[in-house]
């Protein structure tokens, strides 16, 4: 039973860094397109995605730092959400790649 929790720990703390990097990376996208693409674009303003992909990306930092021991628990996800959402969407919007589907 010891083996199982200790491989367990250690599978979230990997899932940890894993959503650390996304975070990381949904950050850096955001704090690289000018202010006017967001709402050029039909999104929410950069001050809101800084703050959320920001938010994200300390939670998840955090986390990490942390160590295997504790878990991020619902703000781990809540986190890889807000971070996966901005990849997904607004990202391509913003960088001119969404192909105006909506337009």
């Amino acid at each position: 039973m010891g083996l199982a929790l200790l491989i367990e720990a250690y599978m979230m703390y990997a899932l940890s860094i894993v959503v650390g990097i996304i975070a990381i990376w949904a950050l850096a996208d955001c704090v690289r397109h000018q202010a006017a693409r967001y709402t050029q674009e039909g999104k929410r303003t950069k001050g809101w995605w800084m703050a959320l992909t920001g938010g994200a990306t300390i939670i998840s930092v955090l986390t990490v730092v942390s160590g295997p021991a504790s878990s991020g628990g619902f703000l781990q996800l809540i986190s890889a959400c807000v971070a996966c959402v901005y990849l997904a969407d607004v990202k391509p919007a913003v960088s001119g790649q969404s192909g105006n589907w909506y337009n």
